[in-house]
């Protein structure tokens, strides 16, 4: 693997047009009134694990079209109603993977802060697995035929397509978090990697009255038009090998895709935010991260990694992201 996209300069430069739909604020608040109005309170039931350091909640919230989603909750063992409330970070899985078990998420609890994890409907079959069904809006077909995978699920329509179901998810993950009682509300970050930084990115455009920060860790969901331009990796191959078929779809397959585009999340987003990227990735261009970074509305910065692909900066990145909410005020009291 080498360096294959613009060099770093361009990079830091590269600000694409957006491609935005005129309905994109309406068709996005129409979405999450309609799911807000149909979820039900989230649900925290306390469970037995072997862990020691943490307590650990099974999360049930409503999600798109009030639909239920799954998660987990940790928090510091000894954390207690009537304490100090809980900054708090809500993560989302990247791509194929699911909630898993509790304890593959302790690197945010065991530094003192509230973690709800969210669970990736439909997904958790590639690399963890999950527990939340994809329901499509009143339980119908979401669209015709698509591509293994989940980037041409409903692409046909903005309507149908599952990125719209997903990233309602998210945004609502952040008010069940909201609602647990050990909860700063005040004091809520959003991070992720991969499919989970573009959630981590929509949620912090769509809500950004609701997020402190947001890490954004080599974000997925950026650029399409660029992606498919330069990669041939997944997932984005799966949207070149669908248009390869449906010749005749790709005025509208882009037209939904630009309705879940980074680019247009981050210009309405004002929380501080931490980037990175690596410019050897080939899953996420290092354009198509940068083209959402150079948008990103809100106080920011990015981490760069020249000698490293879609891993980025592993633990020495979640080294930066403890540093990033800590220099925000926003580490839990010692």
């Amino acid at each position: 693997m080498s360096a294959y996209d613009l060099p770093l300069d361009q990079l830091r430069a590269y600000r694409p047009e957006r491609t935005e739909p005129p309905d994109f604020d309406a068709f996005w608040a129409d979405t999450l009134a309609a799911s807000r109005a149909a979820a039900a309170a989230p649900a925290f039931e306390r469970i037995e694990t072997p862990l020691r350091a943490v307590t650990v909640d099974d999360v049930t919230f409503g999600g798109f079209a009030g639909q239920p989603i799954r998660g987990w909750f940790l928090a510091p063992e000894g954390a207690a109603e009537g304490g100090a409330p809980l900054p708090t970070v809500v993560e989302f899985i990247g791509y194929g993977g699911g909630r898993s078990f509790p304890f593959q998420w302790l690197q945010w609890a065991t530094a003192g802060y509230g973690h709800l994890v969210m669970d990736t409907r439909g997904q958790g079959s590639s690399w963890s697995p999950g527990d939340t069904p994809d329901l499509e809006e009143d339980r119908q077909p979401g669209g015709g035929g698509h591509y293994p995978g989940f980037v041409t699920r409903g692409v046909e329509r903005p309507e149908t397509w599952y990125y719209r179901r997903l990233v309602a998810d998210a945004v609502l993950a952040v008010d069940a978090a909201r609602a647990h009682p050990l909860v700063d509300a005040s004091r809520i970050a959003v991070t992720g990697k991969s499919q989970g930084g573009g959630l981590a990115l929509a949620v912090a455009g769509l809500a950004p009255d609701a997020v402190r920060a947001a890490a954004v860790d080599v974000p997925f969901l950026c650029h399409w038009r660029r992606a498919v331009e330069v990669t041939d990796g997944f997932p984005y191959q799966e949207l070149t090998r669908y248009l390869a078929i449906h010749r005749l779809q790709e005025a509208d397959v882009f037209r939904t895709l630009s309705y879940v585009d980074g680019l247009n999340f981050a210009a309405r987003a004002t929380a501080p935010a931490l980037f990175s990227v690596g410019l050897m990735d080939e899953i996420c261009p290092p354009s198509t991260v940068f083209a959402a970074f150079n948008q990103y509305a809100g106080p920011k910065d990015v981490r760069v990694w020249p000698f490293n692909g879609h891993e980025a900066g592993e633990l020495v990145g979640q080294a930066d992201r403890y540093a990033f909410l800590e220099g925000l005020g926003l580490a839990p009291a010692r």
